[in-house]
């Protein structure tokens, strides 16, 4: 698992906003963009990528 030291500068698939990975953030963790708040997943942050993240259904006990 990587982890983000510094601030690193990436835009949101949603809106196309600026959004920065704080220091400390892990692959796999998720972040609100601070323009649209679409929920994104930190795909990797070494290179940074990030995707929107996916939307957990429910099963409603099936």
């Amino acid at each position: 698992m990587s982890t983000n030291p510094v601030p690193q500068p990436v835009v949101c698939p949603e809106c196309g906003a600026r959004v920065d990975l704080p220091p400390g953030t892990v692959d796999g963790e998720i972040l609100p963009c601070g323009d649209c708040l679409a929920e994104l997943e930190a795909v990797s942050v070494n290179p940074p990528v990030i995707a929107l993240a996916p939307e957990i259904e429910e099963d409603w006990g099936e």
